[in-house]
């Protein structure tokens, strides 16, 4: 299966870099790039991509909105594309859909297997920055828990929910859970599909979210 890919980035170097570098691989296609996050949109709404690696700092339209915009039921995976680990705008892009993060300085082989995790429908959580971005996100982000939303998840599914926002991958929840992996792929299909979910990102800032993970302080 063919990846297709749109690359979002205001300067003209970094934009042409990616597309040239993801062009070497034989499951990429890179369909369209964009120097701002406004033809991102118009990019991805005529392309179709499977993924968007998105800039954050943009003109016209910041990747943030964009990546919001870009939203729905046939929606591409984006991968936000940041200079710092810490980048307080990594939070907002997470919040508006992102399904995870790149820094700028990765490395080809990262960058790769990112692309082909996200495009496979997984999220680049654990272990690493991305699970602390989402915790440090919720911190800054208080909201009163809102745990009924989880109402329609089993105790079981509810589990499942807690240990993903604890970073842990299939293998480690099948461990944990003394069941097979396929057992687990259903359970988060399961996750989410009842909440209304697009992968597992969204279902672990959901958790944090609604107070049932919370942030360890420090």
């Amino acid at each position: 299966m063919t990846i297709r890919i749109v690359v979002a980035d205001d300067h003209e170097i970094v934009r042409f870099g990616y597309a040239g570098l993801l062009a070497t691989q034989a499951d990429f296609a890179v369909v369209g790039t964009a120097r701002d996050g406004s033809e991102a949109v118009q990019v991805c709404r005529e392309h179709r991509p499977d993924v968007v690696l998105m800039d954050v700092r943009m003109p016209v339209m910041d990747g943030i909105e964009a990546t919001a915009r870009l939203q729905g039921p046939h929606a591409p995976r984006v991968l936000v594309l940041t200079t710092f680990d810490l980048d307080e705008h990594v939070y907002d892009a997470l919040a508006a859909g992102a399904s995870g993060f790149l820094l700028k300085d990765v490395t080809a082989e990262r960058l790769f297997e990112a692309v082909r995790v996200v495009a496979a429908g997984e999220a680049l959580l654990a272990p690493g920055i991305t699970r602390r971005l989402i915790a440090e996100f919720a911190r800054l982000r208080p909201k009163a828990p809102t745990q009924g939303t989880l109402d329609v998840l089993t105790p079981r599914e509810t589990d499942v929910l807690r240990l993903l926002a604890e970073g842990l991958s299939n293998p480690e929840l099948a461990e944990r859970l003394h069941v097979g992996e396929e057992t687990v792929k259903t359970h988060v299909s399961r996750i989410l599909s009842k909440l209304g979910l697009r992968d597992r990102t969204q279902a672990v800032v959901m958790a944090y979210e609604t107070g049932l993970v919370v942030p360890r302080a420090g």
